[in-house]
């Protein structure tokens, strides 16, 4: 038997998580966490499941029946979405921009149904007219996107993606994994058919769950099937039979991680959405300011196609992606991410989302990011970084006392 007496008890470090996911967490997710635990069928956990649809169709602002979160990651969710649209004889569009709705692409191509990928460059969103004229004179079951690109740091307008689905009589199906309670969205008033997210982004909670939400329109799709489902696991007409009013036995569910993303989504709500969106707007505008005063570049070149919730950095010549990275993970406690496929070493992803979107953060890491590539040899205008922040701050704390 081997002798484990090394392994010593848990003690992880206390990052700061400015990745884009997961993200750090409010004290209070981690002691809903710490919670006792209760079974699946227990009829107080019950109630907690009442709580957890009815804030997370607060939270995506819908009234749909299927509302709930999924045993699984963002890519769980992505594989509900299209397994119980596509059936063999179906064709789909899904637009591709990044890593991310490459994904949907490639689990949608797994099913017996025709894909269809419309591609833009990786920094730009895809054009809606691209995609109405690949669906042109054809019959369209699905068109899919990422609202917001979590490889390349881009936002999709979805009204004009809503409006080629009509012209083409098809679901729209939306990836929010990156952009759920951070950018505005209204899945009734937008008319989303299905539309899912993860609850580790600016949601706040921990990772291992997918909240989905399904129209009337997409339910009467999954009921009109001919053939079954190609999951069992992710058929939503039987897993909402456990979120559903008879609470029907599918699979036992994450509980602890129900009770942290209730908690986390009491936050959300105390918050209000309004004011959510408006700060992680505020402090991404910071920080590329900051950025961008240190010589940096963005990725998104446009200013309205950006992601507030991740920033793509274009990595300076001559500077080390890695060690950048290491060196604000060891000395500042500070974790970002790099890119992606095709981005790989070029840029760098730094995440606000959530909890993580807060003024003290972006200062802190404009000053650690500057110290780190002074040591890489890169001449950085002394404290430029936070002065233009604290100017773009200033900026908004004065526009807003002007409105008042």
């Amino acid at each position: 038997m081997s002798d484990n007496s090394h392994i010593g008890e848990l003690n992880p470090p206390n990052r700061l998580m400015l990745t884009p996911g997961p993200s750090s967490m409010d004290p209070r997710v981690y002691r809903a966490l710490a919670t006792p635990l209760v079974g699946h069928v227990d009829p107080w956990f019950r109630g907690c499941m009442d709580d957890v649809q009815v804030m997370l169709r607060q939270i995506f602002q819908t009234e749909n029946r299927i509302t709930m979160p999924l045993s699984a990651s963002g890519s769980g969710g992505i594989e509900a979405s299209v397994v119980n649209t596509l059936e063999e004889g179906d064709e789909a569009i899904v637009a591709v921009n990044g890593t991310f709705s490459d994904r949907m692409a490639v689990i949608a191509g797994c099913t017996p149904a025709k894909v269809t990928k419309v591609e833009a460059p990786y920094g730009k969103p895809v054009d809606a007219d691209d995609v109405r004229r690949a669906g042109k004179g054809r019959k369209i079951k699905i068109v899919g996107l990422a609202h917001g690109e979590t490889s390349s740091g881009v936002v999709t307008d979805l009204d004009s993606f809503r409006q080629v689905a009509d012209e083409l009589g098809a679901l729209l199906i939306v990836d929010t994994v990156a952009s759920l309670a951070a950018v505005p969205l209204h899945i009734d008033r937008q008319r989303i058919d299905i539309c899912f997210s993860g609850t580790q982004k600016a949601i706040s909670a921990p990772p291992g769950m997918s909240p989905i939400t399904v129209s009337p329109n997409a339910e009467e799709v999954f009921r009109t099937r001919k053939t079954k489902v190609q999951s069992w696991y992710f058929d939503l007409t039987t897993a909402m039979n456990y979120w559903g009013k008879d609470r029907l036995y599918h699979h036992t569910p994450p509980i602890s991680l129900i009770f942290a993303l209730r908690e986390a989504m009491r936050i959300v709500l105390e918050e209000t959405l309004e004011g959510r969106w408006e700060r992680h707007r505020v402090n991404q505008l910071a920080l590329i300011a900051g950025l961008e005063a240190m010589g940096l570049e963005m990725l998104v070149k446009n200013p309205k196609d950006r992601l507030p919730t991740v920033t793509a950095v274009m990595i300076p010549a001559g500077v080390d992606d890695v060690k950048v990275r290491n060196q604000l993970l060891d000395e500042f406690n500070i974790e970002i991410a790099g890119g992606l496929g095709p981005l790989k070493a070029k840029i760098w992803r730094v995440g606000l989302m959530g909890h993580c979107s807060q003024k003290p953060f972006v200062l802190l890491f404009l000053a650690a990011l500057e110290k780190t590539l002074l040591d890489q040899g890169l001449r950085v205008p002394s404290g430029a970084g936070v002065g233009a922040a604290i100017q773009s701050y200033t900026h908004v704390d004065t526009a807003a006392a002007a409105v008042r």
